[in-house]
């Protein structure tokens, strides 16, 4: 249920924070994005619990098998869901294409091959962003539990909690930054029917978030 709610938010933000480009059939690509992203969430969610739901139907006890499932797995696992939320949500994007335009920010037509860019950068920071968000707390909670420096479950619990706000805080902007929100993309790469309308040698567009 976590899972599922916690990847409801995260492709709700990726559809209201994605590339902008009107559509003449604007509705269908909406009502597309909304059955497919129904579909990525239910399915991100599943993933993400297999690893805990496989250890307690075995009962998988063992310390390599708890620090394997319990710490380092859901890491990856988390990061590679958020990406793969992201392809799906935005997949209308690389289907149809979105807007490039020139300098002076005129629009010179619509790139599939940019909409699929801009959903790979995306898809990757979003990525990273969760993935090591997970993984350095796992890895700084394993020191701090042989240092016995929290002694309770609730001191424990609070001192992760707090690792995790702020690895989250810091790697927000580094997330962000990793692609510009106005992305480049040369004109040699483009369809042929942009090379013919424009003599750009780049063109821009709207990565989104």
């Amino acid at each position: 249920f976590l899972q599922f709610v916690f990847h409801a938010y995260t492709t709700g933000f990726t559809l209201l924070n994605g590339n902008g480009t009107t559509k003449v059939e604007e509705y269908l690509v909406r009502e597309k994005q909304i059955f497919y992203s129904l579909g990525a969430i239910s399915y991100a969610a599943c993933i993400g619990a297999l690893p805990l739901v496989f250890m307690n139907r075995y009962t998988l006890k063992s310390p390599l098998t708890q620090l394997v499932i319990k710490k380092l797995l859901p890491a990856p696992l988390l990061g590679l869901m958020s990406a793969f939320t992201v392809a799906v949500a935005r997949s209308p994007e690389f289907e149809n294409g979105i807007e490039v335009m020139d300098r002076n920010g005129k629009v010179v037509g619509l790139s599939q091959k940019a909409g699929e860019k801009a959903v790979k950068e995306t898809a990757l920071s979003r990525g990273v962003l969760f993935g090591t968000t997970l993984f350095l707390p796992s890895v700084l909670m394993y020191f701090v539990e042989r240092a016995k420096v929290a002694k309770t479950p609730r001191a424990l619990a609070s001192v992760r909690m707090l690792m995790i706000t702020s690895v989250l805080a810091g790697m927000l902007p580094v997330s962000l930054s990793m692609f510009p929100q106005c992305g480049e993309i040369k004109r040699a790469d483009l369809e042929p029917e942009i090379l013919s309308s424009t003599e750009e040698t780049e063109l821009f567009y709207n990565r989104g978030i």
